[in-house]
């Protein structure tokens, strides 16, 4: 990421007409938002902070993504080592439901069959109340390693660094910040009233990614007037 805490902070304390720092300055609160604001983007949209790593998987069948994490985006495919592996078989998302029906003991290290637990996964389950955890089919018995995607908490940043969201939300830090600065003196006249355009403004700068993703995607079959 390419952009400057401090570019930043200089363009808030601007818009608050502070740019000497007497009344915001970098070492206050304006910085402790600005970590607020990434850590709120990664709530609202996940893939915004997503990250693509291979994981050594844990013997068993229920697996955690790294403690960096906030939730699973996605399992990929199988590797053949931890670093600078090889692709294997691709992994395929299934119900729940499916695998307990089929194979009521598939967490069972000592079943047999199909489900009987090895290195190489088919199948992972993924339950949106569970995000930090997900389980392998078969589970793992030996060495084994995965490709997933997942979202990744922003590394709390100072003045000196740069954004660890990605450079195109450095506006909807910007307006995130001046929303708690607004906030912080609501009582002022028309401070509340600025502090809530300038959270809409932080919101729709998240939504409206979020949109313009869903109809840009190239998982969406595209056909030529022609």
């Amino acid at each position: 990421m390419a952009v400057a805490v401090n570019d930043v902070i200089n363009k808030v304390q601007e818009t608050l007409q502070d740019t000497a720092g007497i009344r915001w300055n970098e070492t206050n609160e304006l910085i402790q938002w600005l970590n607020d604001a990434q850590r709120e983007i990664a709530l609202l949209k996940p893939d915004a902070t997503s990250e693509n790593t291979t994981v050594t998987l844990a013997t068993g069948t229920k697996q955690s993504i790294p403690s960096d994490g906030n939730r699973l985006l996605r399992v990929m495919r199988n590797m053949s080592a931890a670093s600078l592996g090889n692709g294997g078989r691709a992994i395929r998302l299934v119900a729940r439901d499916v695998l307990d029906t089929q194979t009521p003991t598939w967490h069972d290290p000592a079943v047999t069959g199909d489900a009987a637990h090895t290195n190489v996964v088919k199948n992972y389950i993924y339950d949106e109340q569970d995000p930090k955890n997900y389980y392998v089919f078969p589970g793992v018995s030996g060495s084994t390693y995965i490709e997933i995607v997942y979202s990744k908490n922003p590394a709390t940043v100072s003045a000196g660094n740069n954004l660890s969201v990605d450079d195109m939300y450095a506006n909807a830090v910007q307006n995130y910040i001046l929303y708690m600065a607004f906030m912080k003196e609501s009582e002022a006249a028309g401070n509340a009233q600025r502090a809530s355009s300038h959270y809409n403004l932080f919101t729709a700068a998240i939504t409206g990614k979020a949109q313009i993703d869903t109809i840009t995607t190239p998982n969406i079959e595209r056909r030529g007037d022609g």
